[in-house]
């Protein structure tokens, strides 16, 4: 039940400790054999598209910025030369996940659950020397935290203007660096405090650097929080539920049964992944697009205009109707449209920069397209209308929003996404022997042999 999150009622009063008492009671045999696939499945493509991301202009900024500060060497930096202290690994890591806007997507947080959690838990099972199934306990109990929240602070929270991977990240990072920590119930919920005030990211900065550094934010200032409150660093134990905590200040509406049903129930089987390297709110146009043109014997030249039909919020997220920099290309429902029906790659991460937005088959076809709201679509899931200069017109919906029922396939479809990003950083051998650590990562002694694989 949706209230004003002013005027929460009684029964929410404990909903940050009911919270933190799932995250740090969780044991990897609790975790469901498919939830498990997913999670591995999660850090191979965390890492695939953290390693994608490595040479990103942010991520040097920021590692440049590190190296220079000096630290303690605790963590690998994933793609770098070397080791820094656990926050500025899960910092640059953290950013470096998010650089190419190709990680996975939840929509009951609604943003990217992987990509705050992994580098913070990573860089602490690396310092701390931990073993897989610990590391993989952890990871799923960070994105079970942050999807909780995001069910409990509901849409609305992201429909403000919050960037939830940044804001419901934090959360996440804290629970899953908790449970590695071995912190009980009530220091869990003193980190999610810690976290809960330092959480922020706005949506206006998509475009930017600032979007993937929202991911590293949270991995770091999460891991942080639960580092702290193992030292006895106080917080309120009500962070989300609080009268001008987390949800009276940052959602209009909270649901009050957010947690009601759960038993059992595993966000983590649930993640999408991405098989396009922009925005996911572009991808079921993307989809209906290249349908479109396999089904239908038109070319671009032949296309007088393009309608894409979509849900009101997507308006705010991945609509920027001319963009002018690969990033912004990213974000543009309009820009990606016209790369699927001219047949230019919209997985090569290589192909969104300056150049792309000022090709002339393309530019041709983002003058000739709008994009419609309507009420009548779900999320991931849209229309698109393609008129020709014959008068013939064309209509194909594309839809995303499920998670895939076959995980056999989605492993080999993410085994090749990882091969195409990571081959090229590390070269084909240590490329296979790391992907085959990560399949095997229950049976890890020491996670600090993955780790160290990943260090150029």
């Amino acid at each position: 039940m949706s209230t004003p999150a002013t005027t929460l009622a009684p029964a929410v009063q404990g909903m940050t400790t009911r919270i933190a008492t799932l995250a740090c009671a969780l044991n990897f045999d609790d975790i469901p054999a498919p939830a498990a696939t997913v999670a591995r499945q999660c850090l191979l493509d965390w890492f695939g598209v953290t390693l994608g991301g490595v040479h990103d202009e942010t991520v040097r900024i920021l590692r440049e910025e590190a190296l220079e500060q000096g630290g303690t060497a605790q963590a690998s930096l994933v793609g770098g030369p070397g080791k820094l202290s656990v926050l500025q690994a899960a910092l640059i890591n953290g950013t470096a996940g998010h650089a190419l806007d190709y990680d996975d997507v939840h929509y009951a947080m609604p943003g990217h659950p992987t990509a705050p959690v992994a580098p913070a838990v990573l860089a602490l099972a690396e310092r701390d020397g931990c073993n897989g199934r610990d590391l993989l306990t952890a990871f799923v109990a960070g994105v079970e935290t942050e999807c909780r929240v995001g069910r409990f602070v509901t849409q609305e929270h992201y429909e403000r203007g919050w960037h939830a991977t940044a804001t419901l990240g934090h959360f996440g990072a804290a629970a899953g660096a908790a449970r590695l920590l071995g912190l009980d119930a009530d220091a869990t919920a003193t980190a999610l405090g810690i976290a809960g005030t330092q959480a922020a990211g706005f949506k206006s900065l998509f475009g930017t650097m600032c979007k993937p550094l929202h991911a590293g934010k949270a991995a770091a200032n999460g891991l942080h929080s639960a580092l702290l409150a193992r030292r006895g660093f106080t917080s309120r134990p009500d962070v989300l539920e609080c009268a001008q905590g987390f949800a009276a200040t940052q959602s209009p509406t909270c649901d009050e049964s957010a947690l009601d049903g759960l038993d059992g129930h595993f966000f983590t089987r649930e993640i999408l992944f991405k098989y396009h390297a922009a925005c996911y709110g572009t991808h079921s146009t993307i989809e209906a697009a290249r349908s479109l043109m396999a089904a239908q014997q038109v070319t671009p030249d032949d296309i007088k205009s393009v309608e894409i039909r979509i849900r009101p919020r997507y308006l705010k997220m991945c609509a920027i109707p001319r963009p002018t920099s690969g990033l912004e290309a990213k974000f543009s429902l309009a820009m990606t449209t016209a790369m699927a029906l001219t047949g230019v790659s919209t997985a090569a991460p290589e192909r969104y920069d300056e150049a792309l937005c000022t090709r002339p088959e393309l530019t041709r076809l983002v003058q000739r397209t709008s994009v419609t709201p309507s009420e009548e679509f779900a999320d991931a899931t849209s229309e698109i209308i393609v008129s020709t200069s014959a008068g013939v017109v064309y209509r194909m919906r594309g839809d995303v929003s499920r998670p895939a029922e076959d995980l056999l396939e989605q492993g080999r479809r993410l085994r090749e996404k990882f091969d195409a990003l990571v081959t090229p950083v590390l070269g084909l051998s240590a490329t296979a022997e790391l992907a085959d650590m990560l399949e095997r990562i229950d049976d890890l002694k020491d996670i600090r042999a993955l780790m160290a694989l990943t260090r150029a």
